[in-house]
């Protein structure tokens, strides 16, 4: 029996599904990095704008961490059953987030230097 013959899900998309896991991941490694270096990096004349720079990145990267594994299997689960692709705020709530952020920091940098 050939692949195309078989039923069941095509391989390429579970996989592709995986790799795009494993960017939610990749992304949220960054922004846990980025965080964590403006907590020891930045310096600030007020000890509280350094969290509120550095605080935001940090908490958005365990939140995407902790929703990829979750993202991951409604996904394979709905390729799975045929079902269409559940489409959540994730991608849209991320970009947003971060336009937000780089507004708040450039007020931050504005105010404090």
């Amino acid at each position: 029996m050939t692949p195309e013959e078989r039923p069941g899900l095509d391989y390429r998309f579970s996989l592709a599904n995986e790799r795009t896991f494993l960017a939610w991941i990749r992304t949220a490694l960054a922004l846990l990095a980025g965080g964590i270096a403006a907590a020891k990096a930045l310096e600030f004349e007020h000890e509280t704008w350094r969290w509120v720079i550095a605080t935001p990145p940090i908490v958005a990267g365990a939140l995407l961490a902790a929703a990829a594994p979750a993202r991951w299997r409604r996904y394979e689960q709905a390729m799975r059953a045929g079902r269409p692709l559940p489409v959540g705020p994730g991608a849209a709530a991320l970009g947003l987030g971060l336009a937000l952020y780089a507004v708040v920091a450039l007020i931050v940098a504005a105010v404090d230097g």
